[in-house]
């Protein structure tokens, strides 16, 4: 919102939420009865480009988020390095709002303007005058309205909204009021209604010109220069043609130069061009690759998680993966496709976000397969050679820690990752798996003045190690399982063995263990604590018994950037 937000802020349907597609149920039923009854044939192309134009500007979006947000978690040709807030992440989630708009209005000019269904293909002519007509009447008065609404009125009633992103991505070139919409609509729809009523227009020329802005909205907002250098030493005067990354960030962090829509001559006229733009451009062409200090090797899990990557669907990232979308059953072949691609061509580990907590920097990459090809037993080789080339990419470019996610640990590939140690002694990166600190929040969820335990089973290095610490403190810990008793008193230090004893028939009332089943839960006295020690919580089965959740900690108010749930090995953080 606005700081003071004015009439007209809120879109129409905000109060639709996920179901405001609805609005385009009309257009799409009209569309279905005239096929039905008419026939293919007598589709004219504006009106059969309509709907289809719609769907590729939203996978247009769509890579740009998923390409801006890959590279800036590489950190590659950063402009602003500051970190993104959960708030902007609400805010720029109904980007799509403003393409739902567009719809609406093309369907309506269609209905009012007869020539509409006329329109050719394409006509040369028809589109000389639309590039002639933005870069005459549309880029000027875009220039004199943006700075109208920088003015202290519309500012603190429209415009605040827009610039609440200091850290831009590509979807917060269309995060704005609808008022706004309502102006930018009129203004770019000079060159595509112009053209029809002087006889010239044509369905692509119309089509390519709101691409046009898409590409150029999309690039201008991203927060690292993708522009190569070579351009403008090859045309000069492009330079007063097409704005840049960097040019037009620091209209965001500057507020009060570089106005221009996509042509910065208007800047260049009216002398509000930003005296630092060519620096900064020269500048952040030269930020290389980010090296963090520790690196969570992580993996894709079930196909809905493709939907919750940061670099993935933003509408949907943003929310918890519990959180059912209606629409997602719609983009299960873009999953599946995402899945193909990954299996066939993903020959490296990929970075998925960047954290910063004062000094420290951290990356998560991911492993592209999915958790059932980690079942697969002629996969497992393929999916050891990504984790070690991930490792040695690590320790190359000098990262101190790398920590391996759950399924990158197991025994059956690497054995939590001594193979690697012993394949390459003078590795400098530290490998861990995050058993340690899972550990250490399941050893303080155990009441103070408890003398016995109970065990459940060993399936995990938390459970091993949580049972471990147990006796080394003199906490008796209890099991019922004998070949796992045996090998877990072998691990002991001598004289800590007699804190493990094995027995049916003494049974606590404090329970520990991955997993922990119904028929076991059955046996347990009544007023049990459950405590798990693995990321999944046990099953509730037993009113009479406290379950408590999974290890788990809070986010220091230090790290920056997170935006999503973060599982590290074993154990699992969240922001509150």
């Amino acid at each position: 919102m606005a700081t003071r937000p004015g009439p007209l802020t809120e879109w129409p349907w905000q109060w639709m939420g996920n179901f405001k597609y609805l609005v385009l149920v009309p257009a799409v039923l009209h569309t279905a009865h005239r096929v039905a009854t008419k026939g293919w044939g007598d589709l004219d192309p504006a009106y059969a480009t309509m709907l289809p134009a719609l769907l590729l500007r939203m996978i247009h979006n769509q890579i740009w988020i998923s390409l801006s947000r890959y590279q800036t978690a590489r950190r590659k040709n950063v402009i602003v390095d500051r970190s993104i807030e959960f708030e902007q992440v609400d805010r720029e989630r109904s980007w799509d709002d403003q393409i739902i708009f567009n719809g609406l209005e093309f369907y309506l000019a269609y209905a009012m303007i007869p020539n509409v269904r006329l329109l050719p293909v394409w006509r040369t002519d028809g589109a000389i005058v639309t590039v002639l007509l933005h870069m005459g009447p549309v880029e000027f008065l875009y220039y004199w309205f943006h700075r109208a609404l920088h003015h202290h009125f519309l500012y603190s009633r429209y415009h605040s909204h827009h610039h609440a992103s200091i850290v831009t991505e590509p979807i917060t070139s269309v995060i704005h009021p609808f008022a706004e919409h309502v102006v930018y609509f009129m203004l770019f729809s000079i060159p595509t209604i112009a053209p029809i009523f002087m006889g010239c227009g044509s369905v692509l020329a119309i089509v390519l010109y709101i691409a046009y802005i898409d590409f150029m909205n999309n690039m201008g907002h991203c927060n690292f220069e993708l522009v190569p250098k070579w351009i403008f030493k090859a045309f000069p005067p492009l330079k007063y043609l097409m704005y840049t990354p960097s040019f037009h960030s620091l209209h965001h962090t500057q507020f009060r130069t570089n106005y221009s829509l996509f042509m910065p001559l208007y800047d260049y006229m009216y002398n509000t061009m930003d005296k630092s733009s060519d620096e900064l451009y020269e500048k952040s062409l030269k930020v290389t690759d980010e090296t963090p200090d520790l690196v969570h090797l992580t993996h894709m899990t079930t196909l809905q998680s493709t939907y919750h990557l940061r670099i993935g669907i933003a509408s949907i990232a943003s929310k918890p993966s519990d959180n059912p979308i209606w629409y997602s059953w719609m983009i299960w072949p873009v999953a599946c496709l995402s899945m193909v691609l990954a299996w066939v061509y993903g020959s490296s580990a990929f970075v998925i976000e960047r954290l910063k907590m004062k000094k420290f920097k951290m990356q998560t990459w991911a492993i592209p397969r999915y958790n059932f090809q980690y079942g697969m037993t002629w996969e497992r080789e393929s999916i050891n050679n990504l984790i070690e080339k991930a490792i040695l990419d690590a320790d190359e470019r000098g990262v101190k820690v790398l920590s391996l996610g759950l399924l990158n640990q197991a025994k059956t590939l690497n054995r939590g990752g001594e193979l690697f140690i012993q394949k390459y002694p003078k590795l400098r990166v530290r490998l861990v798996d995050g058993s340690g600190l899972a550990t250490a929040v399941v050893l303080k969820s155990i009441p103070f003045g408890t003398k016995k335990v109970f065990l459940s089973r060993i399936t995990s290095k938390v459970a091993q190690g949580t049972a471990i610490a147990l006796c080394e403190i003199g906490i008796q810990v209890i099991m019922n399982q004998k070949k796992e008793h045996e090998m877990l008193k072998s691990r002991l230090p001598e004289g800590r063995t007699v804190y493990l004893k094995f027995s049916n028939k003494d049974i606590p009332q404090i329970w520990i263990g991955d997993i922990i089943d119904d028929k076991q839960q059955q046996r347990a006295p009544k007023g049990t604590t459950f405590i798990p020690t693995s990321q999944f919580p046990l099953k509730k089965i037993r009113k009479d018994c406290t379950y408590l959740s999974t290890p788990a900690m809070k986010i220091p108010e230090t790290v920056k950037n997170v935006h999503t749930y973060i599982y590290i090995g074993n154990f699992s953080f969240f922001k509150a």
